[in-house]
């Protein structure tokens, strides 16, 4: 599979780890704010947030692909994306930068521990290795 020139990605952090969102699929980039907490939800979903007057889940990207959590800092942003005509926001440590693949392989089966069904590819930024998250299998996790 190779990136084509117009496919834009926002790259992020979770702790050493990078990931990419098809820019796309991003509403927008906010700062953490105070999380609703929803009673009997599943462990990854952190609750709701108003914004703007919109009700929007917020799920934790760390805690659905099985990593140790960690408080916020101030680099913590929630990113809202649109799938299948609603907002969920995803907590991610730190949004990085823009960026363009100009290869980008198939997953393997197994991406550190994760399953390589969350993932439409791996990116190749500078040295980095980048997982393309597939929001479709993310956000659809039960």
């Amino acid at each position: 599979m190779n990136g084509s020139d117009q496919d834009q990605y926002v790259e992020f952090s979770l702790g050493r780890e990078k990931y990419a969102i098809l820019i796309s699929e991003i509403h927008e980039i906010i700062r953490m704010q105070d999380i609703t907490q929803v009673p009997s939800s599943p462990r990854y979903v952190r609750g709701v947030i108003n914004l703007r007057g919109k009700i929007v889940p917020v799920i934790s990207l760390r805690s659905l692909l099985s990593l140790a959590e960690e408080n916020a800092s101030k680099a913590t942003r929630i990113v809202v994306v649109n799938h299948r005509e609603e907002s969920v926001g995803i907590i991610v440590d730190n949004v990085n930068k823009v960026v363009r693949f100009s290869d980008i392989q198939p997953p393997p089966d197994r991406v550190g521990g994760i399953s390589g069904v969350f993932f439409a590819g791996i990116g190749f930024s500078g040295e980095d290795l980048v997982g393309i998250l597939r929001l479709g299998e993310v956000l659809l996790k039960e």
